[in-house]
């Protein structure tokens, strides 16, 4: 057990010479703002998830099944917007890629633009979002969650995908002890888990009390807080950099 604890206080806190420097707390961060922002979109944007797309390809199927509650365009433009941000995830690791913290600054702040709009957009629009506002959320959400899915993908931290669980959760049970594995990483792959279930428990919190947008702004909030972190990494020649 203090082994297990110890290996997920040092994904929190990196100790010096950690050959992803400061990178895990910054993605744990990222994780966050997933559920945020997931919490909102399925919530308040009819059944659609704007970070996740496994979930949206199993929607897109129940309603061409006929299940009521959900949109199939809504869906359909919520992986085209994704797709359309990870391409732009793409492009800024193939300029930036050579350094991970000009990589990650660059493209968090670009993500917190997007995500700034949809706040906004988000506060001024009349709810429930429908039509214009429904179109405009959608979009700014998707391309920011593709641009940190493509992101988080390139600087390929162990466990920290930002958006993606299925194989955090797959890893603790097939590499651990019982299945014959040399170690399931239990503490340090619960932490990211732990991470968007809080950004999804906090944001469902918002939206269940009548402060919908009030998800978004704390994305917002994180989401500059990683960029300013990030910022002082730029001219980093650190080994963990490359």
């Amino acid at each position: 057990m203090r082994e297990h604890v110890a290996d997920a206080v040092r994904l929190i806190v990196p100790p010096a010479g950690h050959p992803h420097g400061p990178l895990p707390p910054l993605l744990l961060a990222l994780t966050v703002v997933t559920g945020l922002v997931d919490a909102f979109s399925y919530l308040q944007l009819g059944h659609v998830l704007v970070a996740n797309m496994t979930g949206n390809v199993v929607f897109s199927g129940f309603a061409l099944g006929g299940a009521p509650g959900f949109v199939w365009w809504a869906l359909l433009l919520a992986v085209v917007a994704f797709l359309v941000g990870a391409l732009a995830g793409g492009r800024v690791h193939a300029r930036l890629g050579v350094h991970r913290g000009r990589h990650l600054n660059a493209a968090t702040w670009v993500e917190l633009g997007l995500v700034a709009a949809a706040f906004v957009t988000a506060m001024v629009a009349p709810r429930p979002y429908h039509g214009w506002s429904l179109t405009v959320l959608i979009v700014f959400l998707g391309l920011g969650l593709g641009l940190q899915n493509a992101t988080a993908r390139a600087l390929a931290v162990p466990d920290l995908t930002t958006t993606v669980l299925t194989l955090t959760l797959t890893g603790i049970a097939a590499d651990s002890a019982p299945a014959g594995g040399s170690g399931s990483r239990v503490g340090r792959r619960l932490v990211p888990i732990a991470a968007m279930f809080g950004g999804a428990g906090i944001g469902a919190a918002l939206v269940v009390h009548h402060a919908a947008p009030a998800a978004l702004g704390v994305a917002t909030v994180l989401l500059a807080a990683v960029a300013v972190a990030s910022h002082t990494t730029r001219h980093s020649t650190a080994s963990w950099t490359a």
